[in-house]
C-alpha cells in the first residue's frame, strides 16, 4: 500500500470515527444531564474489570492476526474458539466476584448491573475476530456501519431506561446492547463465519507473537485505569464521577484519532514491515496528520471547558472542568505514543514493545504513589499523568530511531508547527472569556473564531498536515466530480 493510499485510508477513518464519536457525543450528553455524578463513578469500577477481562480476549490474537502476512480461515476459526472459552471462563470469574469488589468500594447496589456487563465479553471476542478480518481487508465502511447502527439504538436505549428513572441500569444497558448490536450487524456486512476447527500448533504461534501484546494490554489498561480505583477507594463514587467525566471529554476525540491510526496504520505497515523507509514514511505522515487534528481540538476543549460544561450538562457537572483540563494536556501527546508503538509492532518486535511498557508503568506508578501519599486531592493524582506522558514520549520513540531512522528529534520538528499554531489558537479564543458573556453566546464566539484562527495561521506557515488535509480532500472532491461525469455521460449516450 503506497503512503498516499494510507494517507486516504486514514482521512476515510478519521471521517468515520469521528461520526461514530460525534453520535455517541451527544448521546453521553442526553445521559449525563439525566444522570448523576455517582451513577457513572459506579459504572467506572465495573468498566474497569470488564475492561480487564476484554483484554484477555481480545489483546495479542487480534493484533497477531492483523501483522501476519498469510493468516487465513484455519487461523481465524481457531483463534475464535479459544477467545470464546477464555471470556466464558473470565465472565464466571466476574459473576462469582462481583459481590466482593462491591462489598470494597462499599458500593452494593452494583452487583445485578456488574453480573449483566460481563456478559459483552461474549459477543466482544466474537467481534475482536470480526475487526481484525476488516482490517486485513482495510474495508472500513463495514465497521462505520456496525457502529453507528450500535451506537444509535443503544444509546436510545439508555436515554429510555434513565429517563423513565433507571439510573445505573441506563449505562449497563447502553454498553451491553452496543457490543451485540455492533456484532450482529457485521455478522452480514462482513459475511465472515467461523468453522469447527481449532489447530492448537496456529494458535500457539500467533500467541507466541501476541503474548507480549497482551502482557502490554494488561499492563496498559491496569495503569490507565489505576488512578480510577485509586480515587474511587480513596474518596467517593461521585468524586469518581467527575475525574471520569472530565477524561471522557477528550477521549471522545483522542478515540477517533487514535482508531484510525491503529486501525489503519498496522495493516498498512505490516505489509510493508521489510522496507524501513517505507515505514518511516507511514509512520511520519500518521504523526503529522493526526498531531495536526489534534492539537487544535484539545486546546480549544481546554480553553471552553467551563461555559460549554455548565451549557451542555448543567452546573452539577463543573467539578469536572480541571479534570478535563488536564487531560486535554495529557492527550494532546498521543499521536507520537500510538503512531510509534504501531511501528514497533508492523516490525514484529512485540518484545521491545513489551519492555516499553513495563519502563513506563515503573515511572507512572511511582508517580502516582507519591501524589497519594504527599497530595490529599484527586485533582494530584490526575496531574501524574501529565508528567509521565511527557516522559513517555521519549520512551516510545527511543526505539525507532534505529528500528525505522525516524529519531525523536525528527518527531518533535514535525510536531512542534501544529502545537504552537493550536496554541495561538488556543490564546485567542481564551480571551474572549474576557468579554462576560453568557455560556452560549461565548462558545457561539470562540468556536469559529477558533476554526479561523487555525485555519488561516496554517494557511499562512503552509503546515504539512494542512497541506495534506486539503490535498485529500481536493482528490476525494476530484474523484465525485469524474464519477458525476462518467455518469451524466453514459445516461446521456
Amino acid at each position: 500500500m503506497s503512503e498516499q493510499s494510507t494517507s486516504k485510508a486514514l482521512a476515510w477513518k478519521l471521517l468515520e470515527r469521528f461520526g461514530v464519536q460525534g453520535v455517541q457525543f451527544v448521546l453521553q450528553i442526553i445521559l449525563a444531564r439525566l444522570l448523576d455524578p455517582e451513577h457513572y463513578g459506579a459504572l467506572s469500577i465495573m468498566i474497569i474489570f470488564t475492561n480487564l477481562a476484554t483484554v484477555f480476549i481480545q489483546s495479542g490474537f487480534n493484533t497477531a492476526l492483523i501483522q501476519k502476512k498469510d493468516a487465513d480461515e484455519r487461523d481465524f476459526s481457531s483463534v475464535l474458539w479459544v477467545s470464546l472459552g477464555v471470556a466464558g471462563l473470565l465472565y464466571a470469574v466476574i459473576f462469582f466476584t462481583a459481590p466482593l469488589i462491591a462489598n470494597f468500594y462499599e458500593i452494593p447496589e452494583i452487583v445485578g448491573p456488574f453480573r449483566v456487563l460481563g456478559l459483552m465479553l461474549i459477543p466482544g471476542a466474537f467481534n475482536s475476530i470480526q475487526l481484525a478480518v476488516v482490517s486485513r481487508e482495510m474495508n472500513f465502511k463495514k465497521v462505520f456501519t456496525s457502529n453507528i447502527a450500535g451506537i444509535i439504538i443503544s444509546g436510545v436505549a439508555g436515554v429510555v431506561i434513565a429517563y423513565l428513572g433507571g439510573g445505573l441500569w441506563a449505562l449497563v444497558a447502553q454498553h451491553t446492547i452496543n457490543t451485540v448490536v455492533t456484532c450482529i450487524v457485521m455478522l452480514f456486512t462482513v459475511k465472515w463465519y467461523p468453522r469447527l476447527i481449532i489447530d492448537f500448533k496456529r494458535v500457539g504461534a500467533l500467541f507466541s507473537f501476541g503474548w507480549k501484546l497482551l502482557a502490554s494490554g494488561l499492563l496498559n489498561t491496569l495503569y490507565e485505569d489505576l488512578r480510577s480505583l485509586v480515587i474511587g477507594k480513596k474518596y467517593d463514587s461521585g468524586t469518581l464521577g467527575y475525574y471520569n467525566r472530565g477524561k471522557q471529554f477528550p477521549q471522545f476525540f483522542i478515540g477517533a484519532i487514535n482508531g484510525a491510526v491503529q486501525t489503519v496504520l498496522l495493516p498498512a505497515m505490516s505489509k510493508k514491515q521489510d522496507d524501513r523507509e517505507q515505514v518511516k514514511e507511514f509512520t511520519r505522515t500518521s504523526i503529522v496528520m493526526s498531531s495536526y487534528i489534534l492539537f487544535p481540538m484539545m486546546a480549544g476543549l481546554a480553553v471552553v471547558a467551563a461555559p460549554m460544561v455548565s451549557l451542555l450538562l448543567t452546573d452539577k457537572w463543573l467539578p469536572c472542568v480541571p479534570y478535563l483540563q488536564v487531560y486535554c494536556f495529557i492527550l494532546a501527546f498521543s499521536p507520537i505514543h500510538s503512531c510509534n508503538l504501531q511501528a514497533i509492532n508492523a516490525m514484529g518486535r512485540s518484545d521491545i514493545f513489551l519492555k516499553l511498557e513495563i519502563i513506563k508503568k515503573i515511572i507512572g506508578i511511582s508517580s502516582l504513589v507519591i501524589a497519594v501519599f504527599c497530595f490529599d486531592t484527586p485533582l494530584a493524582i490526575a496531574l501524574t499523568g501529565a508528567f509521565t506522558t511527557i516522559i513517555s514520549s521519549f520512551i516510545n520513540a527511543f526505539p525507532n530511531k534505529k528500528l525505522i531512522n525516524y529519531s525523536y528529534l525528527e518527531q518533535i520538528k514535525d510536531l512542534i508547527p501544529s502545537f504552537v499554531v493550536a496554541g495561538l489558537m488556543g490564546v485567542g479564543v481564551y480571551l474572549i472569556n474576557y468579554l462576560n458573556l453568557s455560556n452560549i453566546i461565548t462558545l457561539l464566539i470562540q468556536i469559529p473564531v477558533g476554526i479561523i484562527l487555525y485555519f488561516g495561521l496554517s494557511a499562512l506557515f503552509k503546515l504539512k498536515g494542512f497541506v495534506y488535509l486539503k490535498t485529500a480532500i481536493k482528490t476525494a472532491l476530484n474523484k465525485k466530480k469524474q464519477k458525476t461525469e462518467i455518469t451524466e455521460n453514459i445516461n446521456n449516450d
